[in-house]
């Protein structure tokens, strides 16, 4: 695989391409971690304070101020945004959005409803508790350290011991970091729920690990900590929810102007019973599906959401049908070459061949 550097001095595969920049307005709390920009300081600014990185962020003034107070915020956003922009255009490769967060694409469709808005929301604060959470045992936080889980503490001899991911201080850094939210209107609320959705999924994953002390593998003692799972298995949770997002709609009280909430599974039933729909006060229904507003636009021709699926490599008997939205594709045929039959030789080296084959290549039309 060839592999190419971006400006947060990460290794990225050369099949993505990342680039998000930064914007001008400051964050409301409202908008999903993925807006965030990802530029890099300049080399030279790299080993001076934290607090410049923090500045370039755009930052509220709160947000500002958690950042800058522990030295290990700034790049723990920074790995968040990476990490979950990375993710999120890998499951959705082979889409016909293939999830495009540059410039005003992104930044329209944080402004819709649809259900791609909703898995930005919901990856990004899973993204940001999972770095955090991670950068704690990792002991790149000076607030906090390993999560000492006082509830594994052990009736059988269990000892506590490993460096467990502190999902406790996670949790809370990321609600005051995103602070609280207006619950006045729908948009706000589904989003809202979105984001507790992604915060969610990630504590579902915790696993408890073990390892047995004792003579000849007896066990009498065993070391234990908990681990967040891979943030790639958190990726595919959320597609599978993105893939089942529920939509809601609101109706509108003529005498008060207050919307209602229904659900797309039990609107018509609500309907026909004539009763009403849930007022403001009320919440949402809790539920770990992923809420949208708004159906979502085919993304086959470039609008403001998406440059479209023009000259988009598909996969043949995969995806090209339904990528390519009934246009066909074009096949080009190309010379690769590759190591093969290769051979463990003893002690020190694996020996290749150089294989040479030929691959046919799948664009859409445009």
């Amino acid at each position: 695989m060839v592999l190419r550097s971006v400006s947060c001095h990460l290794w990225l595969p050369s099949s993505f391409t990342l680039t998000i920049i930064f914007v001008s307005d400051k964050l409301t709390g409202n908008e999903p971690l993925s807006v965030l920009p990802l530029n890099s300081l300049p080399e030279e600014s790299i080993g001076r304070a934290h607090f410049k990185l923090c500045d370039r962020l755009k930052l509220e003034k709160k947000q500002r101020r958690m950042c800058r107070r522990d030295p290990g915020v700034a790049e723990t956003l920074r790995e968040a945004i990476t990490m979950s922009a990375l993710e999120c255009q890998y499951q959705f490769r082979f889409e016909r959005w293939n999830c495009t967060l540059e410039g005003r694409h992104r930044a329209n469709i944080l402004k819709r409803g649809f259900k791609e808005t909703a898995f930005l929301y919901a990856i990004s604060s899973a993204g940001l508790t999972h770095a955090m959470a991670k950068a704690c045992s990792a002991g790149r936080m000076e607030r906090c350290t390993c999560d000492e889980a006082p509830d594994l503490e052990n009736r059988k001899a269990w000892q506590w011991g490993g460096c467990g991911d502190n999902l406790k201080y996670a949790n809370k850094f990321v609600k005051d970091f995103l602070g609280k939210r207006s619950n006045k209107d729908l948009r706000a609320r589904v989003d809202m729920h979105n984001t507790n959705v992604g915060m969610k999924v990630i504590k579902a994953g915790v696993e408890t690990t073990c390892k047995c002390h004792g003579v000849s593998g007896s066990c009498t003692v065993q070391t234990c900590w908990r681990q967040l799972q891979p943030f790639h298995e958190i990726g595919k949770q959320l597609k599978q929810r993105y893939e089942t997002s529920v939509k809601v709609g609101s109706s509108t009280n003529e005498a008060t102007g207050e919307g209602e909430i229904s659900t797309g599974r039990n609107q018509q039933q609500q309907q026909q019973q004539q009763q009403p729909l849930p007022g403001l006060n009320d919440q949402i229904p809790r539920t770990m599906d992923l809420l949208h507003i708004e159906d979502s636009p085919s993304f086959c021709r470039p609008t403001k959401y998406s440059p479209g699926t023009a000259a988009r490599k598909c996969y043949k008997d995969k995806n090209c049908d339904a990528i390519c939205c009934g246009r066909g594709h074009n096949t080009q045929s190309r010379e690769v070459t590759r190591p093969c039959q290769c051979q463990v030789r003893w002690c020190c080296y694996v020996e290749c061949k150089q294989c040479t084959q030929r691959e046919e290549v799948y664009t859409c039309k445009g």
